[in-house]
């Protein structure tokens, strides 16, 4: 009897063994990187492309998967690519954050991502993470559920994804290094995109705008990613309601609304369903805009939802979206996210953290002439994190040399607290801190340690909507609000119940949010504001989490071919 039980348990475990070798995947692609002749807004310039594609391609795994993506550099500049909202459990080494996790992929080398999908579904994207390349290279990673299980919604008829970019018709590169020698913000946007499209409200782009074909009364899921640089966007399309059921690569409690806001980096799934007369409707994206003053992009991207059958005799039905300005609208479609059940968020914490997140005005050097100061009253823009400006390294990457253990190249001294408490989000703030210091500090964290931080804007030169992102992580958003937070007042309104999961979490304007996870995954990870322009002003910092107990607590090996400085 005994025999039989234990030859019937190794029958069954031997089963499941195979039936698991056979779900869970493993992909093998090849990205590579060159140049590629791009005409859009009536010009052509060459664009950094994968494979020659813009957007790149997209990725689709289910959950359980493996990814191995040779990346070969044939461009004329150093790139990463980062994998965003991927959780790379144990496989920092993979998450691809220049100076970070690796040095970059250097022209004319090679690099391969490894690492595997875990308990994520939904959308997320990759990008490059080296300058602004990922202006041109990025593309959308789809996972879906695990072979045997389904969304915990009706299953669509189709699905389509929806990747909104920025457009210059100079090269991105140049832009950046045009500001970063001056001092000044960077030149906006010429245009936003769909797929890679500006629209037929631009020159030169009716012919390829992109259109969406529905047939009348089924259901598209819609995975909208905001890729734009520097822009938060209103997503809409014209007399149709969207029902968001996730965001980020995590359920979230169905909810309609008439239209989206996603901060750079963010995600959302919608449901359309093609109720509406059979015609062709505007799906269009243009900016929000909280930073007061500021120049930006004030176009419209359109792509086209044309009903199946539907001649193209009249135009397309155009959308109503909200004014620039319109932080009411931003505030309550955020506020109706909740994870579709009921989580686990940590109710004891070990590490309560306060990060002020702002911008700031670098003093000119006395050795620099004028027009390198070109930032307001003869500055240079600068940004940061309790007033510390991230630097990255230049010589090893942070994940290397706290590998092996390398002197000299970070420290973890990172603030818990802002250095200086005043009124952060008031109109009278001491120029005394204004200028920030400028270093690689890290915050040191012990594997399993219960974290919640205060991310509070600060009105250091402007105000602003800042997305941020925690590398290697997701989070739960527990609270947000407007002006400064107090915890006497505002930790009464937290949801420890249903909170949504996310990996970006937009900072109100002149408020703050409040974000928990445990930290189980141990590396160097990357919390940066996903305003592109602002990390390269030092808004950033890292967390060292350290190795817990065990293989399956450790920081796996670096891979052999892992790029050298």
């Amino acid at each position: 009897m005994t025999t039989l039980h234990t030859f019937s348990c190794l029958f069954v475990f031997c089963s499941l063994l195979s039936t698991s070798s056979i779900i869970a995947k493993v992909q093998h692609h090849n990205f590579v990187i060159q140049e590629t002749p791009v005409k859009r807004l009536c010009k052509t310039r060459n664009a950094i492309t994968v494979n020659g594609m813009f957007p790149g391609p997209t990725l689709e795994v289910n959950d359980g998967d493996t990814l191995e993506v040779k990346v070969l550099n044939r461009a004329r500049y150093n790139i990463t690519i980062h994998w965003h909202g991927v959780r790379q459990m144990r496989t920092g080494w993979a998450d691809g954050p220049e100076f970070v996790t690796q040095c970059p992929i250097r022209p004319g080398n090679s690099y391969t991502y490894r690492f595997t999908i875990q308990g994520q579904e939904g959308t997320l994207w990759w990008h490059a993470h080296s300058s602004w390349l990922r202006a041109t290279v990025y593309g959308a990673l789809i996972i879906h559920p695990a072979l045997g299980s389904s969304f915990p919604f009706p299953k669509p008829d189709r699905q389509t994804s929806l990747v909104l970019g920025e457009w210059w018709n100079a090269n991105p590169i140049d832009v950046i290094n045009q500001a970063t020698r001056t001092g000044a913000a960077p030149n906006i946007s010429d245009a936003y995109t769909i797929n890679g499209q500006p629209g037929d409200l631009y020159n030169c782009s009716n012919k390829e705008t992109v259109v969406v074909p529905v047939k009348p009364g089924e259901t598209s899921l819609v995975r909208v990613i905001n890729a734009a640089l520097n822009q938060p966007l209103f997503f809409t399309v014209a007399n149709h309601k969207l029902t968001v059921v996730g965001a980020d690569a995590s359920y979230l409690k169905p909810f309609t609304t008439n239209v989206l806001m996603l901060g750079p980096g963010q995600t959302t799934d919608v449901l359309l369903t093609a109720d509406q007369p059979p015609k062709r409707y505007y799906i269009a994206a243009r900016a929000y805009q909280s930073a007061q003053n500021a120049p930006f992009d004030n176009t419209t991207t359109t792509a086209i939802l044309h009903y199946r059958n539907t001649t193209k005799t009249f135009p397309p039905i155009k959308p109503s979206l909200p004014a620039f300005n319109d932080t009411n609208t931003v505030t309550s479609f955020s506020r109706k996210f909740k994870s579709l059940r009921n989580v686990v968020v940590p109710k004891t914490i070990d590490e309560n953290l306060f990060f002020t997140i702002g911008l700031g005005l670098d003093n000119c050097p006395k050795n620099f002439p004028k027009n390198r100061c070109q930032g307001l009253n003869g500055t240079r823009f600068t940004a940061s994190m309790n007033n510390v400006s991230f630097v990255l390294p230049s010589n090893f990457s942070l994940l290397q040399a706290h590998s092996n253990g390398i002197p000299g190249v970070f420290t973890t001294d990172f603030p818990a607290n802002p250095p200086v408490k005043f009124d952060y989000t008031g109109n009278n703030i001491s120029r005394g801190l204004f200028q920030p210091v400028k270093g690689t500090k890290l915050y040191k964290l012990k594997y399993g340690t219960r974290v919640q931080i205060v991310l509070q804007d600060t009105n250091i030169v402007t105000s602003e909507d800042h997305p941020i992102h925690l590398h290697g992580y997701d989070f739960y958003i527990v609270a947000e609000g407007f002006g400064n937070f107090n915890p006497k007042k505002d930790t009464s309104k937290f949801n420890l119940v249903d909170p949504p999961l996310r990996n970006t979490v937009a900072v109100p304007v002149n408020g703050w949010a409040v974000i928990r996870f445990v930290a189980d995954n141990p590396g160097v990870w990357l919390m940066h504001c996903h305003l592109d322009v602002h990390i390269k002003w030092g808004l950033g910092m890292a967390f060292l989490v350290e190795n817990g107990v065990g293989e399956l607590e450790t920081l796996e090996a670096a891979p052999h071919d892992l790029p050298v400085c």
